[in-house]
C-alpha cells in the first residue's frame, strides 16, 4: 500500500520494505529513500530490543555518538500501533559506509 502526503511543498511516500522477513519502515523524502535505523538494526542483529542495542553502541563509540544527530534524522513514520511518531531515519547511501 502506497501512501502519499504533501507537506510544506515536499511530497513523501511511505511504504514498507522487507529484509530477512522483517518489515523496515521507509519513505521517500526530498526525492530520496529514508529507512528506519531501528528497523534495520533489528533485522541485522536479531536484537530483542534494538533501541537498547543502538544506545549501547553509541555509548561504546564516542565518535559515532558525537555525529549521531548529523547522520540520523528524525522523520515521521507510522509505528506498529498505527500512530505517527518521529523515528530516527537515514538515507540508503551513507547508512552503509
Amino acid at each position: 500500500m502506497l501512501k502519499k502526503k504533501k507537506t510544506n511543498e515536499v511530497e513523501t511516500v511511505r511504504k514498507l520494505a522487507v529484509f530477512k522477513g522483517k518489515q523496515i519502515r521507509r519513505l521517500i523524502y526530498n526525492d530520496e529513500w529514508w529507512f528506519s535505523v531501528v528497523d534495520i538494526v533489528e533485522a541485522l542483529t536479531d536484537s530483542p530490543d534494538p533501541k537498547q542495542y543502538i544506545k549501547r553502541v553509541r555509548q561504546r563509540d564516542p565518535e559515532l555518538n558525537s555525529y549521531w544527530g548529523t547522520i540520523c534524522t528524525p522523520l515521521e513514520l507510522l509505528a506498529k500501533d498505527g500512530k505517527k511518531r518521529e523515528v530516527i531515519s537515514n538515507k540508503v547511501f551513507p547508512l552503509w559506509f
